[in-house]
Protein backbone atom coordinates (compact mmCIF):
# COMPACT_ATOMS: atom_id res chain seq x y z
CA UNK A 1 0.00 0.00 0.00
CA UNK A 2 1.57 3.11 -1.34
CA UNK A 3 0.88 5.92 1.90
CA UNK A 4 -1.26 8.94 1.05
CA UNK A 5 -0.24 12.33 0.76
CA UNK A 6 -1.43 15.04 3.13
CA UNK A 7 -2.67 18.61 1.01
CA UNK A 8 -0.42 20.67 2.23
CA UNK A 9 -0.54 24.33 1.79
CA UNK A 10 3.35 25.72 1.36
CA UNK A 11 4.38 26.68 4.92
CA UNK A 12 4.87 30.01 6.32
CA UNK A 13 8.38 31.93 5.42
CA UNK A 14 10.66 31.89 8.86
CA UNK A 15 13.77 34.52 8.86
CA UNK A 16 16.48 35.08 10.14
CA UNK A 17 23.34 19.59 28.78
CA UNK A 18 19.51 18.14 28.72
CA UNK A 19 16.62 18.17 31.49
CA UNK A 20 16.32 15.54 34.27
CA UNK A 21 14.21 12.70 33.26
CA UNK A 22 10.30 13.42 33.68
CA UNK A 23 8.64 12.03 37.00
CA UNK A 24 11.48 13.19 39.24
CA UNK A 25 10.15 16.29 39.78
CA UNK A 26 6.48 16.06 41.22
CA UNK A 27 6.46 20.40 40.84
CA UNK A 28 4.78 19.51 37.63
CA UNK A 29 2.54 17.41 38.10
CA UNK A 30 -0.59 20.04 38.76
CA UNK A 31 0.14 22.15 35.20
CA UNK A 32 -1.28 21.72 31.94
CA UNK A 33 0.22 18.49 30.10
CA UNK A 34 0.73 21.03 27.07
CA UNK A 35 2.64 23.51 28.84
CA UNK A 36 5.83 25.20 27.80
CA UNK A 37 8.10 27.51 29.79
CA UNK A 38 9.00 30.80 27.43
CA UNK A 39 11.64 33.79 28.04
CA UNK A 40 11.36 37.47 26.13
CA UNK A 41 13.83 40.17 26.48
CA UNK A 42 14.05 43.43 24.04
CA UNK A 43 16.53 43.40 20.97
CA UNK A 44 19.40 45.75 21.87
CA UNK A 45 19.54 46.91 18.27
CA UNK A 46 16.59 47.34 17.16
CA UNK A 47 12.74 47.62 18.16
CA UNK A 48 11.85 43.95 18.78
CA UNK A 49 11.33 41.92 21.23
CA UNK A 50 12.19 38.47 21.21
CA UNK A 51 10.09 35.69 22.64
CA UNK A 52 11.44 31.88 23.31
CA UNK A 53 10.11 28.45 23.87
CA UNK A 54 12.49 27.49 26.29
CA UNK A 55 11.03 23.98 27.19
CA UNK A 56 11.94 23.02 23.31
CA UNK A 57 15.34 24.44 23.47
CA UNK A 58 16.08 22.95 26.41
CA UNK A 59 14.33 19.48 25.51
CA UNK A 60 16.93 16.73 24.12
CA UNK A 61 14.70 16.48 20.89
CA UNK A 62 16.71 14.97 17.96
CA UNK A 63 15.93 14.65 14.37
CA UNK A 64 15.79 10.47 13.61
CA UNK A 65 15.87 10.77 10.31
CA UNK A 66 16.73 7.07 8.72
CA UNK A 67 16.56 5.92 12.32
CA UNK A 68 13.00 5.63 13.07
CA UNK A 69 11.34 9.20 11.34
CA UNK A 70 8.04 7.47 10.22
CA UNK A 71 7.79 10.38 8.10
CA UNK A 72 4.65 12.81 7.34
CA UNK A 73 2.55 10.60 4.88
CA UNK A 74 -1.14 9.18 6.06
CA UNK A 75 0.37 6.02 7.28
CA UNK A 76 3.54 5.55 9.42
CA UNK A 77 6.37 4.42 6.64
CA UNK A 78 9.89 4.63 8.16
CA UNK A 79 11.22 2.23 5.70
CA UNK A 80 11.22 4.95 3.09
CA UNK A 81 13.34 6.79 4.44
CA UNK A 82 11.72 9.91 3.76
CA UNK A 83 11.16 12.11 6.76
CA UNK A 84 9.48 15.06 5.64
CA UNK A 85 11.35 15.73 2.37
CA UNK A 86 8.23 13.33 0.72
CA UNK A 87 7.52 17.17 -0.44
CA UNK A 88 9.06 19.63 -2.33
CA UNK A 89 10.40 22.31 -0.50
CA UNK A 90 9.35 26.08 -1.00
CA UNK A 91 11.96 28.63 -1.23
CA UNK A 92 11.44 31.63 0.44
CA UNK A 93 12.99 34.28 -2.14
CA UNK A 94 15.12 34.54 -4.82
CA UNK A 95 18.28 34.60 -2.66
CA UNK A 96 17.63 31.06 -1.10
CA UNK A 97 16.80 29.31 -4.68
CA UNK A 98 19.65 30.49 -6.07
CA UNK A 99 21.83 29.49 -3.46
CA UNK A 100 20.59 25.72 -3.83
CA UNK A 101 20.83 26.06 -7.58
CA UNK A 102 24.39 26.84 -6.75
CA UNK A 103 24.64 23.97 -4.54
CA UNK A 104 23.54 21.18 -7.11
CA UNK A 105 25.92 22.25 -9.52
CA UNK A 106 28.74 21.00 -7.76
CA UNK A 107 26.59 17.50 -6.88
CA UNK A 108 28.29 14.23 -8.03
CA UNK A 109 26.67 11.38 -9.39
CA UNK A 110 27.99 9.69 -6.26
CA UNK A 111 26.32 12.17 -3.87
CA UNK A 112 23.40 12.75 -5.79
CA UNK A 113 20.85 9.69 -7.29
CA UNK A 114 18.76 12.36 -9.66
CA UNK A 115 22.12 14.19 -10.92
CA UNK A 116 20.47 13.02 -14.49
CA UNK A 117 17.39 13.80 -13.76
CA UNK A 118 18.09 17.11 -13.14
CA UNK A 119 20.23 17.62 -16.27
CA UNK A 120 16.61 17.17 -17.82
CA UNK A 121 14.46 18.69 -15.81
CA UNK A 122 15.71 20.89 -13.61
CA UNK A 123 15.91 20.96 -9.90
CA UNK A 124 12.61 23.31 -9.31
CA UNK A 125 9.11 23.23 -10.32
CA UNK A 126 7.37 26.64 -11.63
CA UNK A 127 3.91 27.49 -9.98
CA UNK A 128 2.02 30.73 -11.68
CA UNK A 129 5.04 31.63 -13.71
CA UNK A 130 7.34 31.33 -10.64
CA UNK A 131 10.07 28.46 -9.54
CA UNK A 132 8.83 28.32 -5.68
CA UNK A 133 9.63 24.65 -5.03
CA UNK A 134 11.95 21.84 -5.50
CA UNK A 135 10.97 19.03 -7.86
CA UNK A 136 9.42 15.81 -6.70
CA UNK A 137 11.11 12.61 -8.80
CA UNK A 138 9.00 9.67 -8.28
CA UNK A 139 6.92 10.96 -5.32
CA UNK A 140 9.48 12.54 -3.25
CA UNK A 141 12.16 15.62 -3.45
CA UNK A 142 14.63 15.62 -6.09
CA UNK A 143 17.41 15.87 -3.47
CA UNK A 144 16.25 13.01 -1.78
CA UNK A 145 18.56 9.86 -2.23
CA UNK A 146 16.45 6.68 -1.83
CA UNK A 147 17.19 3.73 -0.28
CA UNK A 148 19.66 1.15 -2.15
CA UNK A 149 21.17 4.11 -3.54
CA UNK A 150 25.24 3.14 -3.42
CA UNK A 151 25.90 6.97 -1.39
CA UNK A 152 23.44 6.24 1.21
CA UNK A 153 19.64 7.46 1.73
CA UNK A 154 19.00 11.04 2.93
CA UNK A 155 19.30 14.45 1.28
CA UNK A 156 22.00 14.79 -1.28
CA UNK A 157 22.49 18.60 -0.08
CA UNK A 158 22.92 17.77 3.30
CA UNK A 159 25.37 14.86 2.20
CA UNK A 160 27.59 17.38 0.03
CA UNK A 161 28.10 19.92 2.83
CA UNK A 162 28.95 17.27 5.06
CA UNK A 163 31.59 15.57 2.89
CA UNK A 164 32.95 18.86 2.29
CA UNK A 165 33.57 19.88 6.05
CA UNK A 166 30.74 22.72 5.95
CA UNK A 167 27.11 23.41 7.44
CA UNK A 168 24.05 21.89 5.62
CA UNK A 169 22.54 24.94 6.32
CA UNK A 170 24.90 26.77 3.79
CA UNK A 171 23.52 24.86 1.03
CA UNK A 172 20.13 23.69 1.57
CA UNK A 173 16.54 25.64 1.62
CA UNK A 174 15.86 27.34 4.03
CA UNK A 175 12.94 25.82 5.24
CA UNK A 176 14.82 22.46 5.44
CA UNK A 177 17.50 23.52 7.74
CA UNK A 178 15.27 25.31 9.70
CA UNK A 179 13.23 22.58 10.79
CA UNK A 180 11.96 21.80 13.17
CA UNK A 181 12.32 25.72 14.87
CA UNK A 182 9.87 28.38 13.39
CA UNK A 183 10.23 31.63 13.78
CA UNK A 184 7.20 34.16 13.58
CA UNK A 185 6.81 37.80 13.43
CA UNK A 186 4.40 39.97 13.86
CA UNK A 187 3.82 43.90 13.96
CA UNK A 188 5.22 46.39 14.09
CA UNK A 189 2.68 47.74 16.34
CA UNK A 190 3.46 51.15 17.65
CA UNK A 191 7.01 50.59 15.92
CA UNK A 192 7.95 47.21 17.45
CA UNK A 193 8.14 43.88 16.03
CA UNK A 194 7.73 40.95 18.18
CA UNK A 195 9.38 37.73 17.22
CA UNK A 196 8.36 34.32 18.35
CA UNK A 197 10.60 31.20 17.83
CA UNK A 198 9.60 27.98 18.95
CA UNK A 199 8.65 24.27 17.62
CA UNK A 200 6.86 23.39 14.44
CA UNK A 201 3.89 21.90 15.42
CA UNK A 202 1.30 20.04 13.08
CA UNK A 203 -1.06 22.74 12.95
CA UNK A 204 1.78 24.68 11.04
CA UNK A 205 1.21 22.78 8.18
CA UNK A 206 -2.57 23.60 7.82
CA UNK A 207 -5.41 21.32 7.68
CA UNK A 208 -3.42 18.76 5.96
CA UNK A 209 -0.95 18.67 8.82
CA UNK A 210 -3.80 16.75 10.47
CA UNK A 211 -3.47 14.11 8.09
CA UNK A 212 0.11 12.83 9.30
CA UNK A 213 0.37 10.07 11.13
CA UNK A 214 3.22 11.41 12.91
CA UNK A 215 5.35 14.44 13.75
CA UNK A 216 8.65 14.85 15.27
CA UNK A 217 7.85 17.74 17.77
CA UNK A 218 5.18 15.37 19.55
CA UNK A 219 7.10 12.26 19.47
CA UNK A 220 8.67 11.29 22.40
CA UNK A 221 10.89 8.96 20.86
CA UNK A 222 12.82 11.83 19.30
CA UNK A 223 13.40 13.06 22.97
CA UNK A 224 16.62 11.17 23.21
CA UNK A 225 19.76 13.17 22.43
CA UNK A 226 22.55 13.79 24.30
CA UNK A 227 22.65 17.64 24.87
CA UNK A 228 19.69 20.22 24.90
CA UNK A 229 18.81 21.14 21.34
CA UNK A 230 19.52 25.12 21.40
CA UNK A 231 23.50 23.68 21.66
CA UNK A 232 23.16 21.15 18.81
CA UNK A 233 21.32 23.03 16.65
CA UNK A 234 23.65 26.33 17.46
CA UNK A 235 24.25 27.28 13.75
CA UNK A 236 20.68 27.48 12.95
CA UNK A 237 19.38 29.31 15.67
CA UNK A 238 21.71 32.09 14.81
CA UNK A 239 21.31 31.87 11.71
CA UNK A 240 17.41 32.72 12.68
CA UNK A 241 18.19 35.45 15.01
CA UNK A 242 21.68 36.87 14.67
CA UNK A 243 24.86 36.53 16.55
CA UNK A 244 24.18 38.96 19.49
CA UNK A 245 20.78 37.76 20.49
CA UNK A 246 22.01 34.40 19.96
CA UNK A 247 24.83 35.38 22.86
CA UNK A 248 22.18 36.50 24.74
CA UNK A 249 19.91 33.67 24.40
CA UNK A 250 22.51 31.25 25.07
CA UNK A 251 23.71 33.08 28.23
CA UNK A 252 20.10 32.82 29.53
CA UNK A 253 19.63 29.31 28.69
CA UNK A 254 22.77 28.20 29.87
CA UNK A 255 21.71 29.41 33.65
CA UNK A 256 17.47 28.66 33.68
CA UNK A 257 18.86 24.67 33.09
CA UNK A 258 21.57 25.03 36.05
CA UNK A 259 19.06 26.65 37.97
CA UNK A 260 17.06 23.12 37.79
CA UNK A 261 13.45 22.58 37.53
CA UNK A 262 13.17 22.60 33.88
CA UNK A 263 9.76 21.74 32.63
CA UNK A 264 10.02 18.60 30.88
CA UNK A 265 8.98 18.69 26.87
CA UNK A 266 5.34 18.03 26.75
CA UNK A 267 5.60 14.81 24.70
CA UNK A 268 7.98 13.50 27.85
CA UNK A 269 5.12 14.55 30.28
CA UNK A 270 2.86 11.92 28.10
CA UNK A 271 5.51 9.40 28.23
CA UNK A 272 5.79 9.42 31.63
CA UNK A 273 2.15 10.03 32.26
CA UNK A 274 0.87 6.84 29.94
CA UNK A 275 3.80 4.27 31.45
CA UNK A 276 5.49 4.28 28.23
CA UNK A 277 8.90 3.66 26.66
CA UNK A 278 11.41 4.43 24.13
Amino acid sequence: MTPARPSCPPPARSRPGAPAAPGQDERWSGSPLDAHEWVSFEDPAELRTWRFDVTFLLSNWQCLFGRGCQGVLTVPAPERSEGCCSYGAHFVDEDDLQRVRAAARELTSEQWQWKDRARHGGVVTRRRGKPTVTRQVEDACIFLNRPGFPGGAGCALHRAALEAGGRPMDRKPEVCWQLPLRREDSGPEEGRVVSTLRQWDRADWGPGGEEFAWWCTEAPEAFSGAEPVWRHMHDELEGLVGPEVMAMLSEFLTARQSAGAVLPHPAVRRRHRDGSST
